[in-house]
């Protein structure tokens, strides 16, 4: 019964967002907040003498930034907010849900859940200079957009695996007891998934002049990238013997920080893309799972 229903709630949380978008966008501002308490949930399942570095890492992180950057340069050309679009979806950290996927799929969970705070400490380095020159604040100078972005985005990501680690230390049994509860990552995910919905059906049905030829082309392009990374990342795992950890780490993205990034620092219209990631992702997972249960 638990599995239908974690089955059922990705869908069922995109809907309840798409039929009451006026009710959960007015909750936009409750998003940064959810997204700090998953990740702080997330990261007291990892303790400290259970991290694994390891070269794929850093291999894996170089990528997302560098096609991140090859993929938005040309794309502007084409158009500004996808470009910006598909470059979130290559820079954004893994999803808090990639660890617990990845176990199902066979992956060593050490190497995933490193590789998950990795992912955000570097989303917290590389995204606000990337913001600095593209985003809505690219007209300030560039020290006082860096420094301002950087004072929301690093607390949203790196303070929840302090508080964590701090936790441990002072509280080990209230530690515990978060340890145990990763469930609660998950409905407060699918939770801040109806609020990203709601804000992003009212962002197009606020539209002037909405023009759905090109949103459908960001949503296409996400498309390929979701599956390019999904692609390489295992290829890169696969040279050091995880390549489902590889797939998993880049693949899966934390599409709801995505999304609030895009809709906070960028062209409205650049959330399309983690938007259309969402489903993306979601039907490759499945159909992973699929297959790992018949072979």
């Amino acid at each position: 019964m638990m599995q239908l229903i974690k089955t059922l709630m990705l869908p069922l949380a995109m809907l309840a967002g798409f039929l009451f978008y006026d009710f959960f966008n007015s909750l936009n501002g409750l998003t940064p907040y959810l997204i700090f308490t998953m990740l702080f949930i997330t990261f007291c399942r990892i303790s400290p003498g259970e991290l694994r570095f390891s070269p794929m890492h850093g291999w894996l992180i170089l990528f997302q930034v560098v096609v991140g950057i090859l993929l938005y340069l040309p794309l502007r050309l084409w158009n500004e907010a996808a470009a910006q679009g598909i470059m979130i979806c290559m820079v954004a950290p893994t999803a808090a849900s990639a660890v617990v996927v990845a176990g199902m799929l066979g992956a060593n969970v050490a190497t995933m859940a490193t590789f998950s705070l990795l992912s955000n400490v570097a989303a917290a380095l590389v995204a606000p200079l990337a913001f600095s020159f593209i985003g809505t604040h690219a007209e300030m100078p560039f020290i006082e957009s860096f420094l301002r972005i950087l004072s929301r985005v690093v607390p949203l990501l790196v303070v929840p695996f302090a508080a964590s680690i701090l936790l441990q230390k002072v509280a080990p049994r209230i530690f515990e007891i978060v340890r145990r509860w990763q469930i609660l990552s998950f409905y407060l995910w699918s939770f801040a998934l109806m609020i990203v919905t709601g804000r992003t059906v009212s962002f197009i049905r606020a539209q002037e002049n909405p023009d759905y030829r090109l949103e459908m082309g960001i949503a296409l392009i996400a498309l390929v990238v979701c599956i390019l990374q999904f692609t390489i990342g295992r290829r890169i795992g696969h040279q050091w013997g995880d390549p489902v950890a590889g797939g998993q780490s880049i693949g899966q993205k934390n599409t709801i920080l995505a999304i609030w990034m895009a809709q906070t620092y960028l062209y409205p219209l650049a959330s399309i893309a983690p938007a259309s990631y969402v489903l993306w992702q979601n039907i490759v997972n499945s159909w992973q799972l699929w297959r790992k249960r018949n072979e």
